[in-house]
């Protein structure tokens, strides 16, 4: 039997994981790493860190199996996307890689969009230029590094760097490459207008792949450090939300999937490329092949509820760890306890910024409508429901731009409550399913290397392999009056934006 490996590139963690030639996960191992926050806003990470732990996860999870490296006949990769790794002219790595909820870059995109034109950079891109993108660490790094940035001869994210280490090949991917704001999206190229008028050399991009491309083989050193074959080939898989999607079968118009990780996306497929007009979401190509995808991304959605959790359940923590629970499924069985709307509560869940509907580093949370009525359970529905609010604006753009969705996909921690996913129905309107797969991106980067080393299409190998497992209707009356507290939320984020700014202003953070 033929084996797949799907390697998840996280911003915690790299997961390891193995697939059969039926596409049943056998085997997974994790891995972690530190995340570096040198200044407030900031966001930093040691290449050399993800590399350790790929090489660790993979050991460990062929010892874990039982499975021998011969066995594996191809690996995908997943990754966090838009983090910036540097390297020199021999391929060394030249300062820590800022990664995808770094901050210090809103001068940058405010000169990106200045210098290449808002409209011309939509155009070409499909995206406005925001502070989590490529492009501008670039700009920042040669208006703050210069001694560094004159060393920069190739620029990477953050799977691809390892994949270099595994192959020694340059390479990028259609839909990771998408989240830089340096490739031309409707024709899946660089862009060589973007490149040359914020001077950054296209000789430093990689050569790109469509994801189920193999992009790579083993090298023996690698193979060595490994365990497994020298000339395994490696394809080139995707940033983490294509492979998401991919992973829980998201390949076909009309159907689409919200992941409940740190940070929370709505993401639906397109056949043909299509941009929102004001940008508020991101047109990226897909992991299949010749396909797009439009994502609204919430910075803290997940994150939200664990800001929660870590400062305010102690007592459910204390709990969780002495009757072996999940102190999540605590947290929701009480929040279950508060009726719908929490009696009058809303929460805002932009605690790192915001990204869709409002692109703005400034925004911050809020609890609206306190009385001395509420308590714990009242505020942890109320995150809960501010959380899935917030995620609801994304699908309202995707409505508005005429896509009809008839199916969601949850995915990631969240999707695990029952509670969460039938809240999800009634504040969306729309049915909500879980599939068999439950390892996200690392599954859908195991399908990308079936694809490749099997030449046969990602969307029916998703459809061979991926099956629904549980599917909620909306309740009616709870989505009517759901919609009353939605549409107060949605006026919210307008009427605090001044005060957000001003008081993150006086406390001195972007």
């Amino acid at each position: 039997m033929s084996y797949f490996m799907g390697l998840d590139l996280g911003t915690s963690a790299v997961k390891c994981i193995l697939v059969d030639d039926s596409g049943n996960v056998v085997g997974s191992y994790s891995v972690e790493y530190p995340l570096q926050q040198p200044h407030p806003g900031w966001a930093e990470q040691h290449p050399e860190d993800w590399w350790n732990a790929t090489v660790e996860g993979i050991r460990a999870l062929l010892t874990k199996t039982n499975i021998p490296g011969s066995d594996v006949a191809g690996i995908g990769f997943s990754g966090q996307m838009h983090g910036s790794v540097f390297l020199d002219e021999v391929q060394q790595v030249i300062r820590p890689a800022l990664l995808w909820c770094d901050q210090r870059t809103a001068e940058q995109c405010a000169y990106i969009e200045s210098t290449v034109g808002e409209a011309e950079l939509g155009r070409l891109t499909g995206n406005r230029a925001l502070t989590g993108f490529t492009a501008p660490k670039v700009i920042w790094l040669r208006q703050h590094e210069p001694e560094n940035y004159a060393r920069v001869r190739h620029l990477l994210l953050p799977k691809d760097y390892v994949r270099l280490r595994l192959t020694g090949a340059f390479g990028m991917d259609m839909a990771d490459a998408s989240g830089t704001l340096l490739l031309d999206v409707a024709h899946r190229s660089w862009s060589q207008t973007v490149a040359e008028r914020l001077e950054i050399p296209l000789e430093w991009l990689p050569p790109l792949f469509e994801s189920g491309d193999v992009a790579g083989h083993l090298l023996p050193e690698a193979a060595s450090l490994t365990g497994l074959t020298a000339g395994t080939p490696i394809v080139a898989g995707g940033g983490d939300q294509a492979c998401g999607a991919v992973g829980v079968g998201v390949v076909r118009q009309g159907i689409a999937s919200v992941a409940l990780g740190t940070s929370g996306v709505v993401f639906v497929h397109d056949d043909t490329y299509q941009v929102d007009e004001a940008y508020r979401l991101h047109s990226f190509c897909h992991g299949v092949p010749g396909k797009w995808h439009r994502m609204g991304v919430m910075l803290a959605a997940g994150g939200s509820f664990q800001w929660w959790r870590n400062h305010f359940a102690h007592e459910e923590l204390e709990r969780a760890q002495q009757e072996g629970k999940d102190v999540y499924e605590i947290l929701t069985s009480e929040a279950s306890t508060a009726p719908l709307g929490s009696e009058g509560l809303l929460f805002l869940p932009y605690l790192s910024g915001e990204r869709t509907p409002h692109p703005d580093p400034k925004a911050r949370g809020a609890f609206i409508g306190l009385n001395l009525r509420h308590g714990k359970a009242h505020l942890t529905r109320a995150v809960l429901e501010g959380i899935t609010f917030g995620l609801r604006d994304s699908l309202q753009l995707i409505r508005e731009s005429g896509v009809e969705v008839t199916e969601l996909r949850v995915n990631g921690g969240g999707a695990r409550s029952p509670f969460w996913r039938q809240m999800i129905a009634d504040i969306f309107g729309i049915p909500v399913v879980t599939v068999n797969s439950t390892d996200g991106p690392a599954y859908g980067a195991a399908i990308m290397a079936a694809s490749g080393v099997l030449g046969e299409d990602i969307t029916s190998l998703c459809e061979k392999w991926i099956q629904v497992t549980d599917r909620v209707e909306p309740n009616i009356d709870n989505q009517n009056k759901y919609e009353a507290y939605y549409q107060i939320y949605r006026g919210l984020y307008g009427t605090l934006q001044n005060t957000f700014h001003q008081l993150s202003d006086l406390a001195g953070q972007s």
